[in-house]
């Protein structure tokens, strides 16, 4: 395949018009995605917790692909896979350490199980591929309902514990002086994580989660220390990944995997160059010292 043949591919917008209505709920459920993402990946970033991101995915993945097996809803047997994950982090990952291997022994489990059951899968293929890559005209009336009611969940969780989350996150030896309760936070917060994941799957697949969970909010804190800004730069550029890379997908035949996951990586190569730019900058206007003769 020449350059131009695969521009073709990636790019045709041939009878956009007629296909732009049959990735409205899509479309919006991508933007209640980005919303989600944004928010949870400011303490995905605080947390150190982008490894856990993807250990999670995979046992969502998992029970996604169990429920397609069996004939049951996809969406509930991803939810019931990343929140299986998310207590197990949450209960036996206290610590970093201990987390980062339950997440090393969780993921080739969840990941075996999800290809054994793809393997008994006998139905259409592109439902297997979708897993694993998103689709964008997967999402019907009852599953945008099902992602909206879990999306607010997951939000009004979020802003309920933020104050504390944040005081855990930052400096977690003052916040357990202090008696914060850390161990249910950290479950609480992992339980809200399993969710987002859940959602992302739907969208981008499980193979390629980290691009709205993760890069977006460490795209954000390149280019502001500032909470509110930081956040707010998040959830921006989240939405404008998957929506962007929804409607871009629609102009193509390629999954939509890659178009989402290069609009963020772009986003966040911007911001790095942003950051660099805003150091070298400050580096160059700090006057020498005197030196003396």
């Amino acid at each position: 395949m020449d350059f131009n043949e695969f521009l073709r591919t990636a790019f045709t917008f041939e009878n956009y018009g007629e296909l732009l209505p049959l990735v409205t709920n899509s479309i919006i459920a991508g933007a209640l995605l980005g919303l989600v993402g944004g928010l949870v990946g400011i303490f995905v970033m605080m947390r150190d917790m982008a490894f856990a991101v993807h250990g999670i995915a995979e046992l969502s993945f998992a029970g996604a692909a169990f429920a397609l097996l069996i004939g049951a809803n996809v969406v509930f047997g991803s939810l019931v896979g990343s929140v299986a994950a998310a207590l197990i982090l949450g209960l036996l990952g206290a610590s970093a350490k201990d987390r980062n291997s339950i997440i090393g022994v969780l993921m080739p489990f969840g990941l075996g199980l999800g290809i054994l059951f793809l393997a008994l899968y006998e139905g259409r293929s592109a439902n297997k591929f979708g897993l694993l890559t998103g689709q964008i005209v997967a999402v019907d009336d009852v599953q945008l309902g099902l992602l909206a009611v879990c999306a607010v969940v997951v939000m009004a969780g979020l802003i309920a514990i933020w104050r504390p989350l944040t005081f855990v996150s930052v400096d977690p030896t003052v916040a357990a002086a202090r008696g914060v309760p850390a161990g249910a936070l950290s479950v609480g917060f992992m339980l809200l994580l399993g969710l987002a994941v859940a959602l992302s799957i739907q969208i981008v697949g499980a193979l390629l989660v980290l691009a709205l969970l993760v890069t977006p909010a460490a795209a954000a804190v390149r280019v502001s220390s500032r909470p509110a800004l930081t956040v707010a730069l998040s959830i921006l550029f989240a939405v404008v990944s998957v929506v962007g890379g929804i409607m871009l997908a629609l102009a193509g035949r390629l999954p939509i995997s890659p178009y989402v996951t290069t609009i963020s990586f772009l986003i966040y190569i911007v911001c790095r160059g942003i950051a660099w730019r805003r150091s070298a900058v400050t580096k160059g206007s700090v006057p020498q010292a005197a030196v003396p003769a």
